[in-house]
């Protein structure tokens, strides 16, 4: 026996793969197979290289995802359309980890929400109709873009309040066309807004003062603007935008049919005696 075949063997005996060998002995794995091919590992050697493969397989994946072959484009400074884009996901979406996705019935807002998406990310979202509702669900598949969005949301909160008059309205009208409505019926006339996050029912109010406004919070989860001349005030400056309309199939809609949202403002406001 010679001595690179004996050199094989021990080394196989010791628990070694055909790759450690190769790396010990600085030969082909076809010239140490036929060496070693009756040599079976031990069952709890192969367990450990099992176990050790597991762990590559996970890690490798986990840095592939962490890279999506496809990018974004980031920005450094926030303009009208990334504060309404990502306003829209704060408010009538999700920002969750490896998506970013947005709900609405209203396929302008859908629309914009995905026009918005192309300023930062050129690829085709996954798109979802719920026939039941009538709701349109637009999701975007990408751990990096939705990590960076996720980020990029916590410095909106936290910066909005700073930041120019044009972009206060851009985050304030994407809450109301997302969360709030026109409630005109006899003895009512306001506009409400909902949102589970006291939080951001708190800064929208904040926000609203800086346009003249003056509006409530009604527990347990909405801001309420009242009064003849802050609803001047609000259609004036910021309103609904157009398209946006109540869902006149709901079963308890008073109207029955669809109509826009700054349309009931309008008759509202018109309906204050003079």
């Amino acid at each position: 026996m010679n001595d690179f075949k004996k050199q094989c063997i021990a080394l196989r005996k010791k628990g070694y793969s055909i790759n450690e060998i190769m790396k010990a002995t600085g030969k082909a794995k076809g010239s140490i197979y036929v060496h070693i091919k009756d040599i079976p590992l031990s069952k709890k050697r192969l367990k450990q290289y099992r176990e050790a493969s597991g762990k590559w397989i996970r890690k490798f994946a986990l840095a592939r995802k962490g890279r999506s072959a496809r990018s974004f484009r980031p920005f450094d400074t926030w303009s009208a359309e990334t504060v309404l884009l990502v306003a829209h996901l704060l408010f009538d979406g999700e920002i969750a980890k490896g998506k970013c996705v947005y709900n609405n019935r209203s396929r302008v807002l859908i629309e914009r929400v995905e026009r918005l998406l192309r300023v930062v990310y050129d690829f085709e979202p996954k798109r979802y109709k719920n026939e039941a509702t009538g709701v349109w669900k637009t999701n975007y598949y990408n751990v990096a873009l939705s990590a960076y969005l996720k980020g990029k949301s916590k410095e909106l909160l936290r910066q909005i309040k700073g930041m120019p008059l044009d972009l206060k309205l851009e985050f304030v009208r994407a809450f109301f066309d997302d969360e709030g409505c026109m409630d005109f019926r006899p003895g009512r006339k306001k506009v409400r807004g909902y949102q589970k996050d006291m939080r951001i029912l708190k800064l929208v109010k904040a926000l609203l003062i800086d346009f003249g406004i003056t509006a409530r919070i009604a527990l347990p989860n909405e801001v309420v603007i009242v009064g003849k001349e802050n609803l001047i005030r609000f259609e004036q400056k910021i309103n609904f935008s157009p398209g946006v309309s109540i869902n006149g199939d709901r079963t308890n809609s008073i109207w029955k049919k669809h109509i826009e949202k700054r349309e009931l403002l309008k008759q509202a406001i018109k309906s204050f005696k003079s």
